[in-house]
């Protein structure tokens, strides 16, 4: 899939340090993909990733209606079983 950052998911990335990589591989080939019917432009996709021997949940959002499609922001969190279908 074509995509770009917007600047904001850039920041994320920084601020929260997220690999780039890390992000691509989940956006390429993600464990799950959720779309809000409030919000349909915007696509989450997430998976789950091990760092210093603690799970998180990495959920990148993704505006697929425009092309190329643009990760609007992307955040990692613990909270599994609040977002994680399955």
């Amino acid at each position: 899939m074509d995509y770009i950052f917007s600047k904001h998911a850039e920041e994320q990335m920084l601020r929260r340090n997220i690999d780039r990589q890390v992000v691509d591989a989940i956006v390429r080939q993600p464990e799950q993909t959720i779309t809000d019917k409030e919000t349909p432009d915007i696509t989450v996709f997430q998976s789950l990733i091990r760092e210093n021997e603690q799970t998180f949940l990495l959920r990148v959002f993704v505006n697929t209606q425009l092309c190329p499609k643009v990760i609007v922001t992307l955040y990692k969190t613990t909270k599994i079983h609040k977002y994680y279908e399955g």
